[in-house]
């Protein structure tokens, strides 16, 4: 058993490690998980002791095959609570980060294999996330950013790197979700902006949303 603090941490870890081939430095996960690096060094030290990451002074931490496990199944509980919450409770799509963040320190097993059940065994959740599988096995996600097209390209909208309230509370406000259509129809030299063409409206994006919107043609 683990504590929520130390579940929080390999899950934090795991998501910073996807950004990344190298080791997850100090800072990241202080500025991840808004704490003191005093308290990052801490924990790392208590999770290295029990095999759940490796750490090397100036190179990093990586999580051990243990560890990995362990925070694939908490991603899988949280990603599944979110689907649940959306599509059989009506909470909107920037409602649920918070409430799953809660939800997913539940241990019952049997709990997440019903739910994963009862909801047909979701391959995504409802930001376009992928669930791991009970073996902790994850779908194909899209890696192309839409912030990476030309102008004139065509895509579909189909995940997003920032699941913050605000920012999907701004996509729907442009009328972007899973599975928009959108073209480029142009590229701001200065500043990487970009205006969109959704349906008969055009709307225009700064790098930093283009960034975390992940797409494919």
């Amino acid at each position: 058993m683990f504590t929520q603090s130390e579940e929080n941490y390999l899950k934090a870890i795991f998501h910073l490690q996807q950004e990344t081939e190298d080791g997850v430095s100090t800072s990241s996960i202080s500025g991840h998980l808004n704490t003191t690096a005093a308290s990052v060094t801490e924990m790392i030290k208590r999770l290295a002791d029990k095999d759940l990451l490796d750490y090397q002074k100036y190179y990093g931490v990586q999580l051990t095959a243990t560890g990995k496990a362990h925070a694939l199944a908490i991603v899988r509980k949280h990603r599944l609570w979110e689907s649940f919450l959306v599509e059989r409770l009506n909470f909107n799509w920037d409602e649920v980060h918070e409430v799953a963040e809660q939800l997913e320190h539940i241990k019952s097993k049997k709990l997440v294999e019903e739910l994963d059940k009862f909801l047909g065994r979701p391959a995504y959740d409802p930001h376009g996330d992928p669930i791991p599988d009970a073996e902790g096995n994850l779908p194909i996600m899209p890696k192309k950013r839409l912030s990476q097209l030309q102008q004139g390209e065509r895509c579909i909208c189909k995940g997003f790197n920032d699941a913050s309230s605000s920012f999907l509370k701004y996509l729907a406000k442009l009328g972007i979700g899973l599975g928009t259509a959108v073209e480029v129809t142009h590229v701001e030299k200065f500043d990487e902006s970009m205006t969109l063409r959704i349906d008969d409206d055009e709307v225009q994006l700064s790098k930093t949303a283009t960034d975390n919107i992940y797409v494919e043609h």
